[in-house]
């Protein structure tokens, strides 16, 4: 056997039974990937849109390090990064705390970009021992069990994304009045609005996903706010029912990496009094078409 089949046979991939999301073992992700074992975490990536790597303690340098080997950093607004890491955001929340755990809301990441992220990666360091599953919902699957007649109302809408809610001057953060460890910057730089088509190609799949989410998506170009939250609200109510959505389940020293261009997320809570730890990047993504 070539010393390529070796190192490839080594990766083991375990979807889900519906198919998205998938757990990737036979890798060390603090040393550098072989290309062809980089092609196949890539390859596990767009087949599967959320993949989970077990047992991976990773230092801050090694994080960054596999951030770089799936595609430049992107850039993270409204939340003070960690000191000397420009592209690590510490997502803590203190055993006391009584702020709403940080992400509670379904939403796929900085979707008001111009060209938003492509990836996130999130590495676990302390896991409560309850709470703090991580929900994921698969916006290709629901995409396809649309009726035709539905698929072609949405074909060639433009979905309107804005950070204003939460980020905004008079956002969820700005009325904020418990203590929060994580810093927030509230700006009215979060209230600008970009468009992006309701419905999204994958530049590597090629399958079409909604691109829409209840914490971004602010309206639909052309429409009436009636109209446009009478359309979005059936969408959002579809894509996260129950047949689309994947619970994660995290434990220490799991890296966790998923789609931001065909999946929603939602971080669940349910762990107050508990210390949980985590530690995010970005991977830079592409003008949505």
């Amino acid at each position: 056997m070539s010393q390529t089949a070796t190192r490839t046979s080594r990766i083991h991939v375990k979807p889900n039974e519906s198919g998205f999301g998938a757990e990737i073992t036979g890798l060390d992700l603090s040393q550098p990937l072989p290309p062809d074992a980089l092609a196949e975490l890539k390859q596990a990536w767009a087949d599967h849109a959320v993949v989970w790597f077990p047992d991976q303690p990773l230092t801050h340098d090694q994080l960054e390090a596999f951030t770089l080997q799936i595609g430049p950093f992107g850039q993270d607004p409204f939340i003070a990064p960690m000191e000397g890491r420009p592209h690590i955001l510490e997502l803590r929340r203190e055993p006391d705390e009584k702020a709403r755990n940080f992400g509670a809301g379904w939403h796929s990441d900085w979707s008001f970009q111009e060209a938003p992220p492509a990836a996130t990666i999130l590495h676990s360091k302390i896991v409560p021992p309850v709470g703090g599953d991580t929900l994921y919902a698969d916006c290709t699957r629901a995409y396809e069990a649309l009726s035709p007649v539905m698929k072609r109302l949405l074909e060639g809408l433009v979905a309107i994304h804005s950070a204003a809610l939460p980020y905004g001057t008079k956002g969820v953060f700005a009325q904020e009045k418990e203590a929060r460890t994580m810093k927030i910057i509230v700006s009215e730089e979060a209230e600008k609005t970009c468009p992006h088509p309701l419905v999204r190609t994958h530049p590597v799949t090629g399958r079409k996903a909604l691109f829409v989410s209840p914490v971004y998506t602010v309206g639909i170009e052309g429409m009436t706010q009636q109209e446009s939250a009478a359309l979005l609200g059936f969408i959002y109510k579809h894509v996260t029912s129950e047949e689309f959505v994947y619970r994660h389940r995290w434990q220490p020293d799991m890296l966790t990496m998923w789609d931001n261009r065909c999946t929603l997320h939602f971080a669940d809570g349910g762990y107050d009094g508990h210390l949980r730890v985590m530690h995010r990047t970005t991977v830079a993504g592409d003008v949505p078409h």
